[in-house]
């Protein structure tokens, strides 16, 4: 059954091959035979209620040296796709949102899109995992300095972060008198002030195990990927993410995190979130990431998995199923 799939994500030419999860993606369309299409996040359109797309035939192969080719483009409604992977990288903006509104009239028209866009817009990969408390460590969101300073006091150290970042950006570790604390809530809180508001800070109590990895759960249709892997920060930085220095290792999945994935999967699948990514340290889940979750290739190599291809066997059953029907 070939597919046409079309991939919106961030300049191609860009990306780092060995480890980025939508080239992955990518190779594995092509391998089963589907065409490919590209476009970045200019390249959407609504024309009378109904979206379209500025779409260029894409070819990728596993080369350093040169890892794609792309056509000429060419405006076609989206409705003429098959699927849609929405792969664009945050921060989940405003502009982010208008494109899962153009992609959720693509959906209606008959389009799948992975992940759904309507997900996307409700589930903020920080604020999210608030749905499931039961998992995480003592936590606060606040816009309020004083309310925050209290949070750190009673927890004596603890890890602020803004809601919109990636890849451990504006992240910061303190602890109770810390000189700098005022310093580092005026720049989280500053964010929002364009608008004239204080922006959310994220408080969570930190979590020692930190030093052992901050592990990533890939779950594809609400089945756990047995493996994760743990991002260990490195020399001084107590950031385990991969953009921030972190060295990845392959894990077997313990107990607690089969429990933890048991907590979220069901809610995953019911919001049509079929490809996500569990952050969780130590015994606690910190983050769910729906946008662009990575580290499916460090993973497919250290235990010779293919995850990409399980999540083409969903998107394969559940075209194959709307055709039947």
């Amino acid at each position: 059954m070939a597919l046409s799939v079309a991939v919106l994500m961030d300049p191609i030419g860009a990306i780092k091959i060995a480890k980025d999860t939508t080239f992955a993606m990518l190779l594995e369309a092509q391998r089963r035979g589907h065409a490919l299409l590209y476009m970045e996040h200019g390249d959407l359109a609504v024309r009378d209620g109904r979206a379209w797309a500025r779409l260029r035939p894409l070819s990728v192969k596993d080369d350093p040296a040169g890892w794609f080719s792309l056509g000429e483009a060419r405006w076609q409604e989206l409705a003429e796709v098959d699927v849609v992977l929405l792969r664009k990288d945050p921060p989940v903006d405003s502009q982010f949102i208008y494109d899962t509104m153009v992609l959720s009239l693509a959906q209606r028209a008959g389009v799948t899109v992975v992940n759904d866009p309507q997900a996307l817009r409700d589930c903020n990969e920080k604020m999210y995992a608030l749905d499931f408390g039961q998992c995480m460590a003592p936590t606060l969101l606040s816009r309020d300095k004083a309310d925050l300073r209290r949070f750190v006091a009673e927890h004596g150290e603890v890890v602020l972060k803004p809601l919109d970042g990636m890849g451990g950006r504006g992240i910061f570790r303190v602890r109770a008198g810390d000189s700098n604390l005022n310093s580092m809530l005026e720049t989280l809180l500053s964010g929002g002030l364009l608008s004239g508001q204080a922006q959310f800070v994220m408080a969570q109590k930190f979590i020692p195990q930190i030093s052992a990895g901050d592990k990533r759960i890939l779950v594809v249709d609400g089945e756990a990927v047995p493996y994760a892997l743990a991002r260990i920060p490195q020399g001084d930085e107590f950031r385990g993410n991969l953009a921030a220095g972190g060295r990845g290792e392959g894990v077997p999945l313990t107990e607690r995190d089969r429990w933890i994935v048991a907590q979220v999967a069901p809610e995953l699948r019911r919001r049509g979130l079929w490809f996500v990514g569990l952050d969780v340290i130590g015994d606690y889940l910190t983050e769910i990431n729906v946008t662009s979750p990575t580290c499916a290739r460090e993973l497919d190599k250290q235990f010779g998995l293919n995850i990409c291809g399980q999540l083409f066997d969903v998107i394969e059953h559940h075209i194959h199923g709307k055709r039947s029907a």
